[in-house]
C-alpha cells in the first residue's frame, strides 16, 4: 500500500462509518500500519471535511511531522495495537449505537448467535472505562482485546481490528448488528446462549470459513 492509498483509505473509511450510521460527527477514528509506524485520522474533523493530506503519520516513538494535524485522541490506543499484535494492519473505533448503548451498561455481548465469534472469541468483553485519550484507556482496551478482533470500550464505543481496512470495517459492523440484536432479546426476556462446546466448534469453522483474512 503506498501512501498516497493509506490515506485516501482512511477518508473513504470515515465517511463509509457515517453513511452506514456506525458513526456521527467527528466521533471515532481510524488507523492503518504504514512503515514505522501509523497513519490515522485527525482530531475533530468530521467526514464531509477530510482530505487526505490531513490524515497524520505518527511513528512508533509518537511524533509527527512539523505542520501535520494533530493526530486523533485516541492515537496512543491505536499504536498500542499495533506494538502487541503483528497481525492487525487496520483499527477502527466507532460509536455505533446499539454497541455503545451496551458499553455504556457494561454489558459484554455473550454468544448469542454464533455471527459473535467474527470477533475471535465467544463473547465481546468490555474494556474498563478510562478518560478518552488516556494511556490508561490504551492499556485497558489492549488488554481487554487478548488476541480478540473487537471489544467493547465502557461508557465509550466499540473498537475492531483486521489484517487490513475492509475486514476491520467489515467487523465493526458486524459486532454492531450482534449488539442491536442482543438489545432487542434484552427487550422480550434475554437470549437463550449458545453452550461452550458449541462456540468452540464454531471458532474452529471460522479458522475454514469463506475466504482466508489474509486474501
Amino acid at each position: 500500500m503506498t501512501e498516497d492509498e493509506a490515506r485516501q483509505q482512511l477518508v473513504d473509511g470515515m465517511r463509509a462509518l457515517d453513511a452506514r450510521g456506525l458513526n456521527r460527527g467527528t466521533s471515532g477514528n481510524l488507523s492503518v500500519r504504514f512503515a514505522s509506524g501509523m497513519f490515522v485520522t485527525p482530531s475533530g474533523v468530521t467526514p464531509d471535511r477530510l482530505t487526505s493530506d490531513l490524515m497524520v503519520f505518527v511513528d512508533s516513538d509518537g511524533s509527527v511531522a512539523p505542520g501535520a494535524a494533530r493526530p486523533s485522541s485516541e492515537w496512543q490506543m491505536h499504536m498500542g495495537i499495533y506494538q502487541r499484535r503483528a497481525d492487525v494492519n487496520a483499527v477502527v473505533h466507532c460509536h455505533a449505537r446499539h454497541s455503545t448503548i451496551l458499553a455504556c451498561a457494561h454489558r459484554e455481548i455473550p454468544p448469542l448467535h454464533y455471527m459473535v465469534a467474527v470477533s475471535g472469541g465467544a463473547s465481546v468483553p468490555v474494556a474498563p472505562y478510562a478518560t478518552f485519550g488516556s494511556e490508561e484507556l490504551a492499556e485497558g482496551v489492549v488488554r481487554t482485546l487478548d488476541g480478540r478482533l473487537a471489544c467493547l470500550m465502557a461508557n465509550h464505543g466499540l473498537i475492531a481490528l483486521g489484517p487490513n481496512m475492509p475486514m476491520a470495517m467489515a467487523i465493526a459492523e458486524e459486532i454492531e448488528e450482534q449488539a442491536a440484536v442482543y438489545c432487542g432479546t434484552l427487550a422480550i426476556g434475554g437470549p437463550k446462549l449458545l453452550g461452550d462446546d458449541e462456540m468452540a466448534r464454531i471458532l474452529k469453522a471460522f479458522g475454514r470459513y469463506g475466504q482466508r483474512l489474509n486474501d
